[in-house]
């Protein structure tokens, strides 16, 4: 793992976390799914990391959409918050919840484990249909009380699925600003309309809500830089990183299952000692 000069507490990341959406550069999330992968990141001077649901699912073989037993995803979080000192933000779905108080455990349990940034989406995943906005709002607000008692900032990232689920929207962007608009009022740090992917919808989103925004990497999106332009705080790539990685040993096996691929197995520039030495 790389040194670092000054290790910093939780309440220090979460600041850092906090700052990285407002100095009005990109903040460019490459979600991981375990510790090495985020040992990588800050070796590459990555101010922070991320998890994705459906990474860290896939990966631990499970489907996405709360799947994988919340025991299991603590204890990847927990393992990825120890071994690197930069911010760690973990997607948490819709909470792994099926009421307040439960909710309010694990959120107790994600900070202690420490993390200081969550994505908390609006699907009620019993029905797959969109939460009530006031549904959403409490969670959110219960989120930001717990963070404020247990004396750690943490990031909410609100998203919505106006966008990827509903069906009874006649206007998906006025839905969407309304519920940005609610979520901030209720305490959220940024917003996230996940598959709006318009340069017109992000820039009215990103005009009207003044707050952060992220977006994620998917086909139609304005290139970085002139998200970058718009105001865009922060886009991620969702199993986008996974994927890649993925695609990279299906080539290589195909390779191997007709006898090839062993220059690019010999002349890999990521070595044994360059993996080691990410995680000494």
């Amino acid at each position: 793992m790389k040194q670092t000069t000054e290790i910093l507490n939780q309440q220090e990341k979460a600041k850092r976390f906090y700052d990285l959406h407002h100095c009005g550069k990109l903040l460019i999330l490459p979600n991981i799914w375990d510790s090495l992968g985020a040992m990588l990141l800050e070796d590459m001077d990555y101010p922070a990391v991320a998890t994705a649901s459906a990474a860290v699912a896939f990966a631990n073989g499970y489907d996405d959409g709360e799947n994988i037993p919340f025991n299991e995803l603590l204890a990847i979080l927990k393992r990825i918050a120890e071994k690197v000192n930069i911010p760690v933000t973990a997607d948490i779905e819709s909470g792994y919840a099926h009421n307040e108080q439960q909710l309010k455990q694990n959120i107790q349990q994600i900070i202690e484990a420490g993390v200081v940034g969550i994505n908390i989406e609006d699907t009620d995943k019993k029905t797959n249909t969109l939460l009530p906005v006031e549904v959403q709002c409490e969670k959110i607000k219960l989120i930001k009380k717990v963070s404020e008692e247990m004396n750690v900032p943490v990031f909410i990232n609100a998203r919505t699925d106006v966008y990827l689920r509903s069906t009874t929207a006649n206007n998906k962007l006025e839905e969407t600003i309304k519920r940005g608009f609610a979520y901030k009022d209720a305490g959220a740090d940024c917003f996230y309309p996940i598959t709006m992917n318009s340069a017109e919808d992000i820039g009215t989103t990103v005009q009207q809500l003044e707050m952060p925004v992220n977006i994620i990497i998917m086909p139609g999106i304005p290139a970085l830089m002139d998200l970058e332009k718009m105001g865009v705080a922060r886009v991620s790539l969702g199993p986008g990183f996974l994927k890649y990685a993925i695609k990279a040993m299906k080539n290589l096996a195909e390779k191997l299952k007709s006898h090839e691929g062993m220059n690019d197995i010999i002349q890999n520039e990521i070595t044994s000692a360059y993996v080691k030495k990410l995680v000494v």
